[in-house]
């Protein structure tokens, strides 16, 4: 009861009186959030953007070709076109005032709602320079028009005064703004950054090829910044395609030739340059909207996106390549420096900052405008193309893996993910003394079960021959659960995201029979290892085991050899004369007991180990890599030509009798 009456008792203080009604710019003052996105350093420079905008509008509408800029102070910024000039005449709904005075001082007052002034423009709403009136300790304009000069002057959005004709302006045109951001909004002793409104000022040369932009700047701000010069001329016939080609001026490129065009659809204007940077490189997508950046993009940057995402699929399809129905936009844009503008009527901005495009029909236009072009570009150059095509198709077999990745990690976070269930795992966890078998099937793993040092001798029975992963796609390499339990074994991940450290063993070792079999086996293992982890090689920890194919015993002395040339040798040199040596072949290693796998494969005291030896990329030459690579897909692809080529042209070095 005491809570109502308590309600009651605030309800009686709330009356007509307490409703306050903001005029002129007083809501701006009184919210710029609303307005310029803050009161911070970003939305200072919004101010100048905002008075950039209208002089660019002139330009883009055809009016005018030169805008200047020159930073008086740290707080006083001039702007000043040769377009057209404010209208300095009375405005018929507001008597005794100057157009000029209506613009500056009068939310949604401007030129640019029907058309009929400008047919693209970046300015809509028509709060853009009474914004900057409002939130300016001090604001003065001048218009040179009909050969005659104009001036007025505000404080905080305030007229000091009516517009006045100051003389005469018979060789100049046009409208010049000077302010200087307000203390009581910005904080005190707010500044300019140099850096910041040169690139602004840059950025608009580019986005219209038709306009020159004269930057300025007292040396005095630049004391401490030698990347911005005082004084300079902008002006890029190139437009965007010149932008692009400072911006990666120092990266690494893909392309020689970036993808750029301009085109003209139902009377608005759609411009692009695009190209593909190395791995690696920081990439880029920079667009804007009649000259406005917009930093969060929109629908243009998704109606480019797509058609350069469907183009490059249509090309995949064409060329019989099913593989890349799967490429997306991110797979294709990855690493990718773009630059995008549209002038389009009427557009659709998300909130008056306009940092987001969000004109439905501008996804749809873009596309249609980019596409076809792309799909010529594309035809162009066959070559180029299915380059581009394959590297977009790289990403994404590495975007599947990824994401395989993390499901696994998924389920491990609410599960203990455990061991391979075949995996006889050694008791040690010192990599220095720690190694790792991996033997052909379960009979030669229960063998080597049986033969191994528990201690720090761990052993993964395969099924058989494993994947070859030279000629498998991600999917498979993905879904293949011999491979998933052995890079489980080893307790790290296969690929890019392989990591030496995560190794659970120093030494991984190969066992396999000494047959045909045995060594296709250790060529798929091996094939495996250097395609997914190859740092494990060039650290010099993996190895092939050496399990003799035969038996030899005279009386009391036994003997083994490896094959049939050193069975050779040892009847001849390795018994005596007299008796008779019994000789048994091995069937595998399932079929040797025990106690010989271990005296013969597995004690480090009396086994046989082959390194298998790479080089590290940083120690040899690029061509020598790639030379390896290319054995390697000789050897172990798809193409099963070049095997029999490599067979013919290196059938006369084989010395040794074939096992048939």
């Amino acid at each position: 009861m005491a809570d109502l009456f308590g309600a009651a008792a605030n309800a009686e203080g709330y009356d007509a009186s307490n409703i306050e009604v903001l005029e002129g710019l007083e809501p701006v003052r009184h919210r710029p959030g609303m307005y310029i996105g803050g009161t911070d350093e970003r939305a200072l420079h919004h101010l100048a953007a905002e008075i950039l905008d209208n002089s660019m509008d002139e330009a883009v509408a055809g009016h005018a070709n030169r805008i200047d800029i020159y930073l008086e102070a740290a707080d006083r910024l001039t702007i000043r076109d040769n377009g057209r000039g404010m209208p300095v005449g009375g405005h018929p709904k507001f008597p005794g005032k100057s157009a000029v005075e209506v613009i500056l001082t009068t939310l949604h007052a401007g030129g640019k709602f029907s058309g009929k002034a400008y047919a693209t423009s970046g300015g809509l709403h028509g709060v853009g320079a009474s914004v900057v009136n409002a939130l300016s300790s001090e604001l003065h304009v001048e218009i040179a028009r009909e050969k005659k000069l104009y001036s007025q002057s505000f404080a905080r959005g305030l007229p000091q005064g009516t517009l006045a004709e100051i003389g005469s302006a018979p060789n100049r045109r046009g409208t010049s703004v000077t302010f200087c951001p307000d203390p009581e909004i910005f904080g005190a002793n707010p500044k300019f950054r140099p850096a910041t409104l040169y690139r602004m000022a840059r950025s608009k040369a580019y986005l219209f090829a038709g306009v020159e932009i004269r930057w300025k700047c007292d040396p005095a701000l630049l004391a401490n910044d030698d990347t911005v010069p005082a004084d300079e001329t902008l002006h890029y016939p190139g437009g965007l395609a010149d932008f692009l080609d400072d911006a990666t001026r120092d990266k690494g490129l893909l392309i020689s030739t970036p993808f750029a065009a301009q085109v003209e659809l139902d009377g608005q204007k759609f411009e692009w340059a695009i190209t593909w940077l190395n791995g690696g490189e920081d990439g880029f997508f920079h667009s804007y909207c009649n000259t406005v950046p917009t930093p969060s993009g929109g629908t243009h940057e998704t109606g480019f996106r797509q058609a350069i995402t469907r183009a490059l699929r249509s090309f995949g399809d064409l060329a019989g390549n099913k593989k890349a129905a799967d490429i997306t936009a991110d797979d294709v844009f990855a690493g990718t420096a773009v630059m995008l503008s549209v002038f389009l009527r009427d557009p659709q901005f998300q909130g008056q900052t306009k940092d987001r495009l969000v004109s439905a029909e501008a996804t749809r236009q873009t596309e249609q405008a980019a596409r076809d072009r792309f799909e010529q570009w594309l035809a162009a150059d066959a070559a180029r193309a299915t380059f581009l095509l394959d590297a977009a198709i790289e990403r994404a077999e590495e975007r599947k893996r990824r994401k395989k990745e993390r499901e696994v990690a998924r389920k491990s976070a609410t599960r203990k993910l455990r061991l391979p269930g075949k995996l006889a795992d050694c008791t040690l966890n010192d990599t220095d003394q720690t190694e790792l078998f991996l033997v052909e099937g379960d009979s030669a793993g229960g063998s080597a079960k049986q033969a191994r040092d528990r201690k720090t001798q761990a052993v993964l029975p395969l099924r058989g021959k494993i994947l070859n992963v030279a000629s498998a796609s991600t999917e498979k390499l993905g879904a293949n659960q011999e491979l998933s339990d052995l890079s489980l074994a080893l307790g790290v991940r296969a690929g890019k995201d392989f990591r030496i450290d995560d190794l659970r063993y120093g030494r991984v070792i190969i066992m396999t029979d000494a047959d045909v079999d045995g060594a296709h086996i250790a060529a798929l293992l091996m094939t495996y290892f250097y395609r997914e982890m190859p740092s494990l090689i060039e650290a010099g920890r993996l190895f092939l085991a050496q399990p003799p194919l035969y038996r030899m015993t005279q009386g009391a002395k036994t003997l083994y050899a490896l094959d049939d040339l050193q069975r050779e040798e040892l009847t001849q040199s390795g018994f005596s004369a007299r008796g008779k040596i019994e000789i048994s072949r091995f069937k595998g290693l399932g079929e040797m007991p025990p106690a010989q796998l271990r005296e013969t494969t597995m004690n480090p005291e009396t086994r046989r180990l082959l390194r298998v030896e790479l080089p590290r990329r940083d120690t040899i030459g690029a061509d020598a890599r790639r030379g390896v690579d290319q054995l390697v897909n000789t050897l172990m692809g798809k193409k099963a030509e070049l095997r029999f080529g490599y067979i013919r042209d290196h059938a006369e070095d084989v010395l040794a009798d074939l096992d048939l």
